[in-house]
C-alpha cells in the first residue's frame, strides 16, 4: 500500500492498519528477546528503548516536528511513561521467572485494561457486539496460550498481571494525548527518553557484559519495539481501543509463523482453533465496524 493510499482511508482503518504493524513488530522484538539468552530483564528493557529513543529523536527532526508539549500535554506525558516503564518491566520479569505462555497471557490483558480505562478516562462507551468480540478474542487466546495458573508463584504472576494492567494504561494515555493533539513521535519520544533515564542507574550497577550475537540481537529487539511503538501510538491515535484492540491479537500469529521459522515450533491443535476463533472475530469486527 503506497503512503497516498494509506492517507486516504479512514481513522479507523489506519488505526487497523496500524495495530497489526505493531503486532508484527513486537512479534519480531519477542524472537530477538528470545535469541538474546540469559541477561538481566533491566538490561533488555533499557535496550529495547534506547534504540526508539535515538529512532524517534531522528524522526522528529526529519519532519521538522517541534519538541514543544501544549499546554496541559506534560502530565499525561508522565502518566503515559510512568505506566509504560513499569509495564515493561513488568513484562520483561514475567517472562525471565514464568512459562513463557503464562507471561504472555498476563501481557495480552492490556487491551482488555486499555478498552476498561478508556471507560474511565476517556468516557468512550463499549456496545455489545464489540465487547462480545473481544471477550471471544480472549477466548480464543486461552487455546492458544493454554496458560498453566495452578503451577504459577504468585509473585511473579502478580507483577506480570500487574505489567498488563500498567500497558493498558499507558495506551489509554496514547490515546488521550492524541485527542489533545500530541504528535506520535513525540510521545515515543518523551516515553523512551523517560525510561532510559529510570533504568540507567540501575544498568550501571548490574550490567552484564554480552556477546556480539547477543548485541545484535537486544538491536534487532530495539529496532523492532522501535517500530511496533510507533505503530502502536498511531494507532491509538487513529481510533479508539475498544474498535481496533482485537487485531492486537494477530501478533500470536506472527509469533507462531516466527517460532516454526526461527525455533521450529508447531502449534497444536488447540493453538489452531485459537487462530480461527480470533481471525473469525476480527473478520467480523471489520464488517460490523462497515
Amino acid at each position: 500500500m503506497s503512503f497516498l493510499s494509506f492517507r486516504q482511508l479512514s481513522s479507523k482503518k489506519k488505526g487497523i492498519l496500524c495495530i497489526i504493524m505493531s503486532a508484527f513488530c513486537f512479534a519480531l522484538m519477542s524472537m530477538f528477546v528470545r535469541l538474546s539468552g540469559d541477561l538481566p530483564f533491566i538490561q533488555k528493557g533499557f535496550f529495547r528503548n534506547i534504540v526508539a529513543f535515538f529512532f524517534s529523536f531522528f524522526i522528529i527532526l526529519k519532519r521538522k516536528d517541534s519538541f514543544s508539549i501544549p499546554k496541559g500535554n506534560l502530565k499525561y506525558l508522565i502518566a503515559r511513561s510512568t505506566f509504560g516503564t513499569l509495564g515493561l518491566l513488568c513484562n520483561f520479569y514475567a517472562v525471565d521467572h514464568l512459562v513463557l505462555s503464562d507471561a504472555n497471557m498476563l501481557n495480552k490483558m492490556s487491551p482488555f485494561f486499555a478498552i476498561l480505562f478508556s471507560f474511565f478516562i476517556l468516557k468512550e462507551t463499549l456496545s455489545l457486539p464489540q465487547g462480545t468480540a473481544v471477550c471471544l478474542a480472549f477466548l480464543g487466546s486461552l487455546f492458544i496460550i493454554k496458560p498453566s495458573f495452578s503451577s504459577m508463584e504468585f509473585f511473579p504472576a502478580a507483577i506480570g498481571f500487574l505489567g498488563g494492567m500498567s500497558a493498558g494504561i499507558a495506551y489509554t494515555f496514547v490515546r488521550l494525548l492524541g485527542m489533545r493533539g500530541q504528535n506520535g513521535p513525540f510521545i515515543v519520544f518523551f516515553f523512551s527518553a523517560f525510561s532510559c533515564l529510570v533504568l540507567l542507574p540501575f544498568l550501571l550497577f548490574h550490567f552484564v557484559p554480552m556477546t556480539p550475537s547477543q548485541f545484535f540481537c537486544l538491536l534487532g529487539a530495539g529496532l523492532s519495539a522501535a517500530g511496533g511503538q510507533f505503530s502502536i501510538t498511531a494507532a491509538y491515535t487513529h481510533a479508539p481501543a475498544r474498535e481496533i484492540s482485537v487485531y492486537d491479537y494477530s501478533q500470536i500469529l506472527f509469533s507462531a509463523i516466527l517460532g516454526f521459522l526461527i525455533f521450529g515450533q508447531v502449534p497444536d491443535g488447540y493453538s489452531i482453533l485459537g487462530y480461527l476463533i480470533i481471525c473469525s472475530m476480527a473478520v467480523w469486527m471489520f464488517f460490523y465496524q462497515k
